[in-house]
Formats: structure tokens, C-alpha cells, sequence
């Protein structure tokens, strides 16, 4: 698998990534460590994860598979913090403390004295931004955090919190949703990471599974749509929009004699500046899969034609 510099840093991580949001919860040990070997040996080394995926059970397992079945050497270790909830319940404080308190959860949960990238999960407006930054700033500088990022920040506030800090602790990388279902961030993040030299780490590349073309004629029993966990979750790109995108890029698989899974993959990967592409599987079957699509290159006409039935809205003031 290639790997790729995270925007002008000189961190390197594998194009595609490992996310583990239904570890713990949906996905058990047995299921994680299949899908941790499949990855490593195809070249991963990105492990992408959350205090706040299963209130804590992302990171508990991710860590239990560090200490034995690969080597934390091996892997670029990536959580987050200023997100959390209980029974359903979605909290957000990017306060100082509640960072710090979140960074030392995470780091024992994971069984490790440092992660390589730390992100702030989400923006708030109720903390001052340059207290949420203060807290990346003494991560990196108490030796927790190697590098540190922003994750579903808007294209301002990705400018704001690239403009406050400076040094070793600038933020390399944003993280947002990006998929031909959900081109949203190509108005103004993309363009904003793209001049600040931050990297793009692209979660639910596959709109949340609909892309796959499973939900074309229902809803699978053992889908995440199916899940009371995440149901809610991928039902929002179960409408007539999406359903066109999806036909289009199950065409494009026909033709290229490969999955959908593969085409909707391969259209994000190439996508600028697109650092890493993160995969969420619930079997090492499905993962296996998505890894293939390192061997997929989209001929140009396919290409527009996927930008073309996808394309997203965008008018004044971006195209002024």
C-alpha cells in the first residue's frame, strides 16, 4: 500500500486507514484482530479511533490488539477528544480540561504512553478556541501527542485554528465525512486545508455503506442500517439523491469489472489533498475488499461522469 505525507508535515501514513467506530460494540475482538492483521499486512498503518466510539470500547479493544497481536511500532496511532456520551447521549466540552482529562482516558485505554496524531473531535462554540488549542499545545509539548489535528471543523474555523498556533503543535490535518454522497467540504475545506498544507483524512468514504449498492433493494439484517446504534446514521443518505449516485457508481463497477466498494473508494483516494482514506468494515471479508481498491485507477470519462451525477451545490460566495 502507498503511503502518503500528511499535507508539509513529515508524517507518513498509508492511503487507507483503519477506523474502528463500531469496535467494541457491533464488532468483537475476534472480528477487530482478523481485520488488524488483514490491514497491517496489506501496509496499513493508520488506526483511527475516538474516546467516544462505544463510550471507550474503540480504544480498550484497539489497545488489547497493540500488546500482542501487532507491535505499536508498527502503527500511526489516531484518537480523538471532545466528544463523549452515556446511554445514547451526545456531549460536547473542548474545554482544557475536559481535553486533558479525555487525552489521559484515551492513552490508558490504549495501553500506550503517547499517540502520533490528536485530534479535536468537534468544534464548540461555548470554549474560547484558543483554550481548546492550548490543550494540543501541551499534549505535543508533554510528549502525549506527536502530532495534532481538527476533525468536522468548517472551512473557517479550520483557517481560525490553523492561524492560532503555530510550532510543533500546528494542526497537520483535518478529518471530515467525505463521499460521493456527501461533497460538502469541496465548498470550503478542501481549498483551505489545500493552502494551509494541512492533510485530509476522508471518514465514511462509502457514504456510510450505501455506496457499497447493499441498500438498493432493502435494508440487509446484518447492515449497519440494521443497527440500533446506526441506524439513524446511514438513513440519511437513504434518499432519491443518493440512490442516483449510487447507480452510477455501480455502472462505473460493471464496466471495470470490479465492486462498488472499489469505484467509490478509488474516487475519493485521488481526490487533493486527500492524505488518507478511512475504512470502516465490520468483517476483515469487507475490509479485504475495500483494500483492493488500491489496485483501481478511474479512467477520466468515469471519473466526471461520477463528479457529474454527485456534484454538489455551489454558488456565491465561492464562485464569485
Amino acid at each position: 500500500m502507498e503511503e502518503h505525507a500528511v499535507g508539509r508535515s513529515g508524517l507518513r501514513v498509508s492511503r487507507l486507514g483503519l477506523g474502528t467506530l463500531t469496535w467494541g460494540r457491533d464488532t468483537d475482538e475476534h472480528e477487530a484482530a482478523d481485520q488488524l492483521r488483514a490491514f497491517v499486512e496489506a501496509g496499513g498503518n493508520l488506526i483511527d479511533t475516538a474516546a467516544s466510539y462505544g463510550e471507550g470500547a474503540a480504544e480498550e479493544l484497539v489497545g488489547s490488539l497493540l500488546t500482542g497481536t501487532v507491535e505499536r511500532d508498527d502503527v500511526v496511532l489516531c484518537t480523538k477528544a471532545g466528544v463523549s456520551g452515556k446511554d445514547g447521549a451526545r456531549r460536547l466540552d473542548t474545554s482544557r480540561r475536559a481535553m486533558l482529562a479525555g487525552l489521559d482516558g484515551s492513552l490508558r485505554r490504549l495501553r500506550t504512553d503517547h499517540v502520533d496524531l490528536w485530534l479535536v473531535h468537534a468544534w464548540s462554540d461555548e470554549v474560547p478556541l484558543a483554550e481548546t488549542l492550548s490543550a494540543l499545545e501541551h499534549a505535543v509539548s508533554t510528549g502525549r501527542a506527536r502530532y495534532t489535528g481538527i476533525s468536522n471543523y468548517a472551512g473557517w474555523q479550520t483557517a481560525l485554528a490553523a492561524a492560532r498556533v503555530t510550532g510543533p503543535a500546528s494542526p497537520v490535518v483535518t478529518e471530515v465525512e467525505y463521499s460521493l454522497v456527501q461533497r460538502g467540504v469541496e465548498r470550503e475545506v478542501l481549498p483551505a486545508a489545500l493552502h494551509l498544507g494541512m492533510g485530509v483524512f476522508a471518514w465514511s468514504p462509502l457514504g456510510r455503506g450505501v455506496l457499497s449498492g447493499k441498500y438498493r433493494s432493502g435494508t440487509p439484517a446484518d447492515s449497519r442500517a440494521a443497527s440500533p446504534h446506526l441506524a439513524a446514521f446511514v438513513g440519511q443518505y437513504l434518499d432519491t439523491g443518493s440512490r442516483r449516485v449510487v447507480d452510477a457508481v455501480v455502472t462505473a463497477a460493471d464496466g471495470l469489472g470490479c465492486s462498488p466498494v472499489e469505484v467509490a473508494l478509488a474516487w475519493v483516494r485521488e481526490q487533493d489533498p486527500v492524505a488518507c482514506v478511512l475504512l470502516g468494515a465490520r468483517t476483515a471479508a469487507q475490509l479485504r475488499c475495500a483494500l483492493s481498491s488500491e489496485q483501481v485507477t478511474l479512467p477520466h470519462e468515469i471519473r466526471a461522469a461520477l463528479d457529474e451525477v454527485s456534484a454538489p451545490r455551489i454558488g456565491y460566495p465561492e464562485r464569485f
